[in-house]
This record gives structure tokens, sequence and C-alpha cells, in this order.
């Protein structure tokens, strides 16, 4: 698995063009810039989605001028591999249509003209939906996923497929079947995974707003490396019918973004609520500090930046609680990865049946990547070496699971804390290649330990999670914290949101493409 990119691996999909013809731009890509002449293409791909939507809604700014100047950063960014398909002349088609729509009078949804790119594990009438695997290159779903179709009515129009880690089984996003994601903050390191691709793109300003999905820290992982803002919602909900699965019991798509307002947005849009959403101050919001789990073993860089950033949330009025939460490693470890790899290979093959990709589980992990197909072969397989048994399955679901759950409702309900705070990773984000091993304080952590530590605990248990930038290390890399909430309280700590981003405000863009 451990592996540096390899350049001639790469595939970047432009219409009907890939690979080498990414790298010259394909017809449909050369003078996207000139469109936008009159108004900056950086000054465009600055907006937010609230600010593109509104914009384009009163007519200011036409959707195929904004369609046309992502897509020429998109060009310039090639080298960055967010996307595994993007199709320029579909898009501006798309935008085009936009802005009959509005012109004829026709009702304008709340994401209307907003190119959204989507992971691609996620199913799209028009693209193919390859889960970043070999044996789905060409697979075509029939229908759009539901919560693409709700997006779509809404007004957006799909940018794209982005690349991720091989069946979403992994962190890195260094995909041997189309090649490494590399961050925009240094491309030689990973952009975090499953959800490298859409991370990347947000951060490098290729579009304000994307899909991403995540099973055990897809989400969150590559919000915090790439210096975005990333929502994992309460387990359940949005849809994922039609998404290449993991497990019911953990999967939950949810977005990229660099701001609150964007998160808001999106959210509005997939659970409609006549309440408006009121930002709530942070004086006197309580925040629950675990140390004894969270902020044991972590990297110096991300250390100081994490304590900076708590100091600012205290400013701002926020009382900081600490207190233990006895017992959480252990229930994890008796449950994250027993449910996971036991589930894939019952949900995966139910999966490919139902959308009739006309490839069987066996022929999919047949010709996946080497490192994916070890992985099946010793962690999800029968025979393999960590195979999961009924037994250990059935213990790690209906015994062990709801005790986690149970043990962040007590936490919750005693302590009255909003959210708890704690850093998304225990590294910033590591070199591309570097994935069995990374030095914290001159102590060998196997990778798991050092990225997905912080991480697991909030999926596993169901709760969501909104990570926002925190700050930069000496090298100018991202670090983020990531504040969990009590089950079903999306809309209390998205509301809470735009507090926490005021008290830990900005970090400056990546320099790469601007």
């Amino acid at each position: 698995m451990s592996r540096p990119d390899d350049p001639g691996r790469r595939r970047f999909v432009l219409g009907a063009a890939a690979g080498a013809a990414a790298a010259a731009g394909p017809p449909s890509l050369r003078g996207l810039a000139m469109a936008a002449e009159d108004e900056p293409r950086s000054h465009l791909a600055a907006f937010n989605a609230v600010e593109a939507v509104a914009r384009m809604s009163r007519g200011e700014l036409s959707c195929e001028r904004y369609a046309a100047a992502l897509l020429a950063r998109c060009r310039a960014s090639h080298a960055l591999n967010a996307f595994i398909t993007l199709e320029p002349d579909r898009v501006l088609e798309d935008a085009r249509a936009r802005d009959i729509e509005r012109k004829a009078g026709k009702p304008l949804g709340p994401l209307f003209g907003l190119p959204i790119p989507v992971k691609d594990s996620v199913n799209t009438r028009d693209y193919p939906t390859t889960g970043g695997t070999p044996a789905l290159k060409n697979f075509r779903p029939k229908e759009d996923a539901p919560l693409i179709a709700v997006l779509r009515a809404a007004g957006a129009i799909v940018l794209g497929k982005t690349n991720l880690h091989e069946l979403s089984y992994g962190w890195t996003s260094n995909n041997l079947a189309f090649g490494a994601v590399h961050n925009p903050y240094d491309p030689s390191r990973i952009p975090g995974g499953s959800s490298g691709g859409t991370a990347a793109a947000i951060a490098a300003r290729l579009a304000p707003l994307g899909i991403a999905e995540d099973t055990e820290g897809s989400i969150r992982v590559p919000a915090a490396f790439c210096g975005i803002v990333g929502f994992r919602p309460t387990t359940g909900r949005y849809s994922t019918q039609g998404c290449v699965p993991i497990s019911r019991l953990f999967d939950q798509v949810g977005p990229h973004a660099r701001s609150i307002a964007d998160v808001r947005l999106f959210d509005s849009v997939l659970m409609p609520d006549a309440r408006r959403y009121e930002p709530k101050p942070l004086r006197g919001v309580r925040l629950g500090i675990v140390r004894d789990y969270w902020y044991t073993g972590l990297d110096p860089e991300v250390e100081r930046v994490t304590e900076a950033a708590l100091s600012r949330l205290e400013e701002a009025g926020a009382v900081l609680l600490e207190t233990p939460l006895p017992g959480v490693e252990r229930l994890v470890d008796l449950t994250t990865d027993q449910v996971q790899n036991h589930d894939v290979r019952v949900a995966l093959a139910r999966y490919l049946e139902q959308y009739e990709t006309g490839v069987t589980l066996e022929e999919l992990i047949a010709q996946a990547s080497p490192d994916i197909r070890a992985t099946f072969k010793s962690d999800v397989m029968p025979g393999g070496a960590n195979f999961v048994t009924e037994p250990v399955y059935a213990a790690a679901r209906d015994r062990y699971l709801p005790e986690l759950r149970q043990l962040y409702r007590k936490y919750f309900e005693e302590t009255g804390v909003a959210a708890m705070v704690f850093p998304t990773t225990r590294v910033p984000p590591p070199h591309i290649g570097e994935e069995t091993t990374l030095d914290i304080r001159g102590q060998a952590v196997p990778f798991d330990q050092a990225v997905a530590r912080n991480i697991a605990p909030g999926s596993t248990a169901g709760v969501p999670g909104l990570v926002l930038p925190a700050g930069l290390t000496g090298q100018g890399l991202p670090v983020a914290l990531e504040f969990d909430g009590p089950a079903h309280g999306d809309r209390a700590l998205i509301e809470l949101g735009d507090a926490l981003e005021q008290a830990l405000g900005s970090i400056p863009p990546p320099a790469l493409g601007t």
C-alpha cells in the first residue's frame, strides 16, 4: 500500500479525453478564463455557495459564466487529481439551461446554478460511478441517488465526480487505480480520505460546496487536512441510498465547504424546516474536553495549534469543561472495525446486484488495486486472518455498540456540554506514501492510530461532527478542531457553528493555483 504517486497511473477524465490528454487540456476547456474575463476568475472562485447562488438568482452573474470560471480553475489545478470524471461541456450545457430557466421566470431553487463536485461513490445518472475501483470504471447508474435528485431539484449542477480512496477503504486517497489526490497546501502530502478529491477541490477553490461521505472519518479527516469545513451529520440524517456502501450502521453522506453558511444551506435543502436557523452566541456555552483520550500523543504542532485555538474559544466566552469518559477506547476497539469489516462484504455485494453493475463481489475484489485486495483478503473475506465471525459481529452490534451510544448519551446529559471538542487528527497531513507508521515525538505510531483514533468514536456512536480549521503548523499545514454534538443535535451544532467559526478565525487559502 505504501507507494509514491505514479503520474503514469493518474487518470483525469475530461469528456472523452483521459490520461495524457488531461495535461494538455481538451478544447472545451481552452479559453474558459477569457469567458469570465470581465470578472476575474479568482474573484468568482472565492465566492461561497450562498453568495454565488444569490448573484446568479438575481441575474448579476450568469450560471454559464460562473461554471466557466470554476472549470477554468479545475483545468489550472488538474495536477491535484481531484476528479476522476469531469465533463466541461455537460457542465456548461446544464449551466446554460439554468440561465434559460431564470430568464423564463421559472421558480429558482435554493441551489440555483451551483456546480457541486460529487464523491465518486454516489450514484449519478449521467456520470460513471466508479467507487474509485477498476471493476466499476464503466458503470453508469440508471438513476441518481436520492440525495443527488434532491440537489438537482434545488437547482444544483453536478460538477463531475471526485477521486477517493478506493472503495472508501482508507484515509489517504492514494488511489492506485486512478492516481493519488494531492493536498492543495502541499502537493507532496495526502489530502486525507476517503473523500480526498472533494476536499482538495473545495480547498483549491474549484467549487465552494461538495459532496463527501463518512463511515469512519472520510468527511472529517480530509476536511482537517485540507483546511476546510466538514460536517458529518447524525447517522441517518441524509439518505445514503445509491451510495457505494460499507455499513448502514455507520455510513453517512455530508458536505465539504469553506464556511458554516454553506453547510447551513446544504442542510436546509436536504432537511427542509420552517424554522429559520438562528446563530447562537458562544458566551456561556459549555464545551467538553476529554484529555485522557483525545489529547494524548499529539504531534507537537497539532498540540500547539489546538491549545491556541482553545484559548481563542475561551476568550470568546466558551466554558471549557474537562472530564474523563471511561470506557470509550475499549468500546471503540470492540465495535468499529468489527462492524465495518463484517458489513462491507454483505452491503457491497447487495449494491452491485441492486444497481445492476454487472460485477460480482468476487470480481470486484479480484480487479481491485493490490492494497485494497490485500485488505479485503485479510480483514473482510472468509479465511482471512482478521475475518469477523458472526458471534464477534453480533457482540459488536448488539452489545458494545449500544453501550457506546449510551455512554455518549450519558456524557451529554450529565455534563450539559453543547459539544465535545478535540483535534480531529493527531498529526498534520503526512506525505504521500507514508502509510504504515508515522513519527510522533520520536515514537513510531501506526498510521490508523495517528490519523483515525480521534474520529472513530464519533462516527461509531453515530453523533454529528463539525470540523473547523484551527490554524496552520510552522510548515503551513492545516490543523483542525472537531466539535461532536449529541445524536440528532445537528441543527443546534450548525447554529453554534457560526460563533465557533468566528472565534477560531480563518486560515489563508492554499497558494496552489492562485
